[in-house]
């Protein structure tokens, strides 16, 4: 199949989707799959999986069948492509039987570019055969981490599309997920019967994320602390159990915060009003179990609070990622308690099987040693899934085909494995641990004392104890078990007492994290001293340790942030909810929050200004760009434009036209009506807006070159009056001029007087 080249691509994702540029991996990713190749794209949350597959399906014939478990998603995804102007469906359970007649005689028709469909509904009796009558150009497998057991999210159904190979032997196939580990990846590769796939790893880091980990201590008072001081921002708060996330959720809303509950064990009715109202800005907090996958697409959610420690590093990266899709800076706390770690376990003791419970204390351990590593935290993300700081890479199709061959678990997870060069450790600047790093002490008489104690129980009593009755012992404690076994007449006994229990066992998972300690995964997690720790204890090695953790605020600039005229996004914002109101969508299927806080910064007036908008293609332009521009100008009658320094997208300026090009077709018709006589208030009740509209529409005539008839606006006295209060009070403020003029005149006149001046001066 012909590869397309730029001059076919790059217009596409300008035209559609808005954007100028392609995202890292995103060409490649479609360059294989428009060659006809089967692909494993494996980008984190946020980093533009969908584009990978939804922009072949735009140049080529056909269509793209794309699988997705996630019913609320799937509506979302063909919702945002419909408003771009896409021809995309879905096939699901949440449609009634005449709606599922009209989209499958559609399919029949040819009508569509994407169908989304879940598993279930794909291996329906016939629905296999539809599919090869409907010329299937490529097929897509989202969340396909789903197909493996090794997977977090496993989910039997999935196992059903091995046989999808064999219906479509010639489709190019791709498989995409956002978190998978080198076995899971080797597992995906293998069920979908994947061909010499193309294998793409990109980076996990995402920049605009700021980690925080804090003390967990009088958790929801800290809760609403944040959430206050965030008064216009959405997030999720993620809690351990049902009865956990809806209690939040009524907190919050008796203290004035619009938050509700989700989870499944609500009523589906139930869940899917509230998620939609969390889509719609109608609720800006979402309280959920970590137990259960949202499955939402929401750009705009500004922050994500663990209230309770997650089971594990993949699901909580994955949680965390939901935050900041859209690029701009956003918050991920972790409130942490050790009480949490022992609810954990005891989740984990509740499980039947004994191999189960050994990974899931593994797992747990992996997440307690993140919440309390000293070290920065975005590394320590990364390196769980096998990445050096800062690359993103390909993997080339032959190591990885034969690592799967061979049946290795040696597949390669990172740029350093695949032959890139290691990236030096480094400040990230959006992290605790970075943006204020937590003192260290010399800790090597406390760590001295534990060692011991930890050597001295296994030798008195032949077997070993958990962290818990160590401390116990150290702090001189008088229970059952320290007299049954006679712990109390050994010489580490209370030899602890210048620091609390809590502080021991922290020093105690520090000395894991060292390697000094190991712990059992097995029920009772005892602990043993490494050959590490005891040579540290017989040498009497200096140890440093790490004091308690505190939350910093952040002091520099975050990776992602747009500094814009914060009044004019207000109004944009509040403008984007009416429009999606009126449609019955979330507010972001009209624009993003990259796209207004671009609008606030660049003031964009003009059609070729839009077009350099992020977000903006051609149909939403032709469908709000009038409405849009109106509110700028209407925030500009009245405010000064702001300047900001070093602004990373400067519009060029605008391609040579005639006057008339420079126009919109609403504004020609403004122009057209007036010439003909009919005057602004009336040309405004004619199409149902406002005055200030249609001034506004005059003004940006102006601007374009044009002249008009300022006597039919404004007597020579009124004239001479504002020229004087603008050479007063400076013509860069609309603001001044009324206030010397006592308000006389309205600032869309004052706007329209300015305009003038300025073509008269343009012109002489």
């Amino acid at each position: 199949m012909k590869t397309e080249s730029d001059s076919q691509l790059l217009p596409v994702l300008k035209q559609t989707f808005g954007f100028a540029t392609f995202r890292p991996l995103q060409e490649e990713i479609i360059r294989d799959s428009l060659a006809g190749r089967d692909t494993f794209a494996l980008l984190p949350t946020g980093g533009g999986k969908s584009l990978c597959f939804q922009l072949p399906a735009l140049v080529r014939p056909g269509l793209t069948v794309v699988i997705s478990p996630l019913i609320a998603l799937m509506k979302d995804q063909v919702d945002a492509l419909r408003a771009n102007g896409v021809a995309a469906t879905f096939l699901n359970s949440s449609l009634g039987a005449d709606a599922a007649r009209t989209r499958l005689r559609g399919l029949h028709n040819g009508e569509f570019k994407l169908l989304y469909v879940a598993p279930e509904r794909l291996m329906l009796p016939g629905f296999l055969d539809d599919l090869q009558r409907w010329n299937i150009s490529s097929v897509a497998v989202d969340e396909a981490h789903c197909i493996s057991e090794w997977g977090h999210d496993f989910r039997p159904e999935y196992r059903q599309l091995r046989g999808l190979r064999e219906r479509f032997p010639g489709t190019p196939f791709m498989a995409l997920t956002a978190t998978a580990t080198a076995r899971v990846r080797v597992d995906i590769v293998e069920q979908l019967h994947l061909r010499e796939a193309r294998v793409y790893v990109a980076s996990f880091n995402r920049p605009n994320l700021t980690y925080r980990v804090a003390p967990k201590s009088a958790a929801y008072g800290q809760v609403l602390e944040f959430i206050r001081a965030r008064a216009k921002e959405c997030g999720i708060i993620y809690c351990a159990s049902r009865a956990g996330a809806e209690s939040l959720a009524g907190k919050l809303a008796e203290d004035g915060i619009a938050a509700a509950p989700y989870h499944a064990g609500l009523d589906k009715a139930v869940r899917d009003e509230n998620q939609e109202k969390f889509l719609r800005d109608e609720v800006r907090v979402i309280c959920a179990t970590i137990a259960f996958g949202m499955g939402i697409n929401k750009p705009n959610v500004r922050f994500v609070i663990h209230y309770d420690l997650p089971k594990n590093v993949e699901g909580y990266y994955q949680e965390t990622g939901r935050a900041g899709r859209d690029g701009l800076p956003s918050e991920c706390l972790l409130l942490f308690s050790a009480g949490d770690v022992q609810k954990q376990m005891r989740f984990i003791a509740e499980k039947s099987d004994a191999a189960e419970q050994r990974v899931a204390r593994e797992q747990l351990q992996q997440m307690v040693h993140y919440a309390e590593c000293a070290e920065c935290r975005r590394v320590a993300l990364l390196d769980y899934f096998g990445e050096v700081v800062g690359r993103a890479s390909r993997l080339s199709s032959e190591r990885y085909s034969a690592s799967v061959q061979s049946g290795s678990d040696n597949v390669p997870t990172s740029p350093a494995q695949a032959g890139g060069t290691p990236a030096p450790l480094f400040n990230c600047g959006g992290c605790d641990n970075c943006l204020a790093p937590r003192q260290t002490f010399d800790g090597t008489l406390a760590a001295q004392k534990l060692l011991s104690c930890v050597v001295r129980i296994r030798q008195m009593s032949g077997f070993s104890v958990g962290l818990n009755h160590v401390v116990t012992v150290l702090t001189g404690g008088d229970t059952d078990r320290i007299r049954q076994w006679n712990h109390h007449t050994l010489s580490t006994y209370n030899i602890g007492a210048g620091h609390t229990r809590n502080e021991w066992a922290a020093f105690g998972r520090e000395l894991l994290r060292l390697g000094l300690l190991r712990q059992d995964t097995g029920k009772f997690a005892t602990l043993e001293i490494t050959a590490e720790g005891l040579a540290a204890l017989k040498e009497r090695r200096t140890i440093t340790l790490t004091k308690p953790m505190a939350a910093p605020e952040a002091k520099a600039a975050r990776a992602g942030e747009i500094a814009c005229d914060e009044a004019l996004f207000e109004r944009l914002r509040a403008l984007r909810k009416r429009l999606a109101d009126e449609r019955g969508v979330p507010s972001y299927i009209i624009f993003s929050d990259v796209t207004l806080r671009q609008m606030a910064r660049f003031y964009p007036l003009m059609d070729a200004e839009f077009t350099r908008i992020s977000g903006m293609g051609e149909k939403k332009r032709r469908e709000f760009g009038d409405v849009f521009r109106a509110e700028i100008s209407a925030h500009l009658a009245e405010n000064p434009r702001q300047m900001f320094a070093e602004e990373s997208f400067t519009p060029p300026p605008a391609p040579a036209k005639s006057r008339g090009q420079l126009l919109t077709e609403t504004v020609r018709d403004t122009l057209r009506q007036f010439r003909a006589g009919t005057e602004p208030p009336a040309i405004a009740r004619q199409r149902g807006v406002t005055e200030g509209t249609i001034y506004g529409h005059l003004a940006a005539a102006l601007d374009a070159g044009e002249e008009l008839e300022m006597r039919r606006f404004f007597t020579p006295e009124e004239e001479r009056e504002m020229t004087a209060a603008f050479d007063k009070m400076g013509w860069a403020l609309l603001s001044g001029a009324h206030t010397a003029l006592g308000g006389r005149y309205d600032y869309h006149k004052l706007r329209l007087f300015r305009a003038a001046q300025k073509r008269s001066q343009a012109g002489q």
